[in-house]
């Protein structure tokens, strides 16, 4: 899956346009569409993964996260070490919280 797929995945899953997500994030209203052909400025892509609360390595395909549901929700989940601590995994729940808040 290219970049530009996976931006496309994600605001799909958000329910916003390239072009909405574009302008919402102070980018002209083709600016996404643009990264099929060429790669995006720095500060671009980490607004766009900062919006959709993934990595910039997510974006570029480096990194697949595991895909968790929870009933109407799938939350994307980054990988968790098996020496996480308490107050690491509380912080986790927390977003994962935060996600569900926002999706509703």
């Amino acid at each position: 899956m290219s970049l530009l797929e996976r931006v496309k995945y994600l605001a799909n899953k958000q329910k916003i346009s390239l072009k909405e997500l574009a302008l919402k994030l102070g980018m002209g209203e083709s600016a996404i569409y643009k990264w099929d052909k060429s790669a995006p400025s720095t500060d671009n892509l980490q607004k766009v993964a900062d919006y959709f609360g993934v990595s910039t390595d997510y974006l570029l395909g480096r990194d697949e996260p595991e895909i968790i549901e929870d009933d109407k929700l799938k939350v994307i989940a980054s990988h968790i070490d098996d020496d996480v601590t308490e107050d690491d995994m509380e912080e986790i729940l927390n977003f994962i919280e935060f996600i569900k808040s926002k999706n509703k």
